[in-house]
């Protein structure tokens, strides 16, 4: 392990109490600095402007319980620290940062306003996916290829906002929203948009006929009117020579 230049009053009271100019030992004083050959130990703070080991050996400090560096401005205040414990390691700093092998692209950093991942795809494999607390912005979700995406809030409402629009495709497969109560369409500018090859709506509420000659050919039904509430709602009302829906208007009151 080579130490560059330690303390000048540390080096000579090391030279006049236990060694030569040449060192002591394990430890070799060279035009370089220092060099400690095997296992050491310093029972006191060593300052040194850099430590690393020899090209063909790992560089280890060891400690049986913490690992401690800190950074220190000119006033002696630690500006940065990054301790290595049995439970945890913890840093403490203004930003921490993890970047790529070159040393440019930001992979994560994490301040006091924001943590930022800078990956190009974040994968989480955990059985339950993500949660979050608050909100999520994002311009794009997407799921991964031949996996299904589902949007889900188990015991709240999910709500997706945009100042310009939201849109939701599927490309090569189905889309399908569900919820226990309503389900809402709204749009208080412009219009909603049903553009299919077939459009089905089930489990519409039908009525029966109120003429007997219609209730006589009620078994043979097949045909129906939608007839549409006041308040929206639809119902099924059988098809006769006139339209049906004002006669059965009154279901309007009971569905």
């Amino acid at each position: 392990m080579d130490l560059w230049p330690l303390r000048e009053s540390w080096l000579i009271q090391l030279v006049q109490k236990r060694g030569t100019e040449n060192g002591m030992g394990n430890l070799k004083i060279t035009n370089k600095g220092i060099r400690l050959e095997g296992k050491s130990e310093f029972f006191l703070p060593l300052y040194v402007k850099e430590v690393h080991s020899r090209k063909d050996s790992p560089l280890m400090l060891q400690s049986d319980r913490n690992v401690t560096v800190n950074a220190r401005n000119n006033l002696g205040q630690i500006t940065g620290q990054l301790t290595i414990g049995s439970n945890a390691v913890e840093a403490q700093c203004r930003r921490f940062e993890v970047k790529a092998g070159d040393g440019k692209k930001v992979l994560f950093s994490a301040d006091e306003n924001e943590i930022a991942i800078g990956v190009d795809k974040l994968r989480v494999t955990g059985s339950e996916g993500v949660v979050f607390e608050q909100s999520v912005e994002t311009p794009h979700v997407r799921a991964e290829s031949s996996q299904e995406l589902k949007l889900e809030s188990p015991t709240r409402s999910l709500t997706m906002e945009a100042p310009k629009g939201v849109y939701i495709t599927a490309t090569e497969g189905g889309l399908k929203a569900t919820c226990r109560r309503e389900l809402e369409l709204q749009s208080t500018d412009g219009e909603i948009f049903l553009n299919a090859k077939t459009i089905r709506l089930g489990n519409i509420p039908q009525v029966s006929a109120s003429s007997p000659s219609a209730s006589s050919s009620n078994l043979r039904q097949t045909v129906y009117e939608v007839c549409v509430c006041p308040n929206g709602k639809l119902f099924l009302s059988p098809v006769s020579a006139g339209s049906t829906c004002q006669s059965s208007s009154s279901v309007c009151l009971r569905i």
